[in-house]
């Protein structure tokens, strides 16, 4: 938590510009474009990378689709995995979190610009909804990012089990699922320490429908999960 502390002061004269510019933002997010969304995003966090000691290095960004709606699936570290996306994905995205992170301070005003969801993992109704409605953005033109881990993983680089049902959006909006491979991210907020630090974000080669219409989607987690993994573990 240090370093969120080092990231305020040494941006305490801008914070509060920032701030009221997330507010202003999400209040109009509707009347406001996605790559003006995206830009803001980039400089803030960007900003917040340099007071923290933190450089991300972004692997793959020839992978992501260009012309079509697609969907990220990463593995799950902690709280600075979106952030570490944000600041080098060409494209806007949303987010679906869960719901203990809706009501966090700056957070959630990030999350309402981007038009994320909060599903409750103990409601499967709930859940299903979400994918639900996911799928529904995704298939009309948005991109999104779901962590098909579940929750984050507390064993910095070490991969968990992906669930099948994350992977349902993916496959009933018919885009191309992207997977992403996060190291050292936990690093950020999960540790007292607030020397330099490097994030590597590595953006694989997607799978399209046509690859994996015929899979189960416990089949396609697993390939995923394998593929992220291979990276991860390298």
């Amino acid at each position: 938590m240090k370093r969120i502390w080092l990231m305020v002061l040494k941006n305490i004269f801008t914070v509060p510009y920032w701030y009221l510019k997330l507010c202003y933002y999400a209040l109009f997010s509707k009347k406001i474009s996605n790559e003006k969304k995206r830009i803001l995003f980039k400089e803030i966090v960007t900003r917040a990378n340099q007071g923290g000691n933190v450089t991300v290095r972004a692997y793959g960004l020839q992978n992501i689709p260009k012309d079509q709606p697609f969907m990220y699936f990463p593995n799950h570290q902690g709280l600075y995995d979106v952030l570490a996306l944000l600041c080098n994905s060409p494209y806007f995205f949303s987010v679906v979190v869960k719901k203990e992170l809706e009501h966090l301070p700056f957070l959630n005003k990030i999350f309402q610009i981007m038009g994320a969801y909060a599903i409750d993992r103990d409601d499967v109704r709930q859940s299903m909804k979400v994918i639900q409605k996911v799928s529904q953005e995704v298939a009309a033109g948005k991109n999104f990012l779901i962590f098909p881990e579940g929750t984050r993983s507390k064993n910095k680089n070490q991969v968990g089990s992906f669930k099948g049902g994350t992977f349902k959006a993916a496959t009933k909006a018919k885009c191309p699922i992207v997977p992403v491979a996060i190291i050292d991210s936990y690093q950020v907020f999960d540790t007292n320490s607030t020397k330099p630090i490097v994030i590597q974000v590595h953006y694989l080669e997607p799978l399209y429908y046509e690859d994996y219409k015929m899979m189960k989607t416990t089949e396609i987690a697993e390939l995923v999960e394998k593929k992220i993994k291979k990276v991860v573990d390298n």
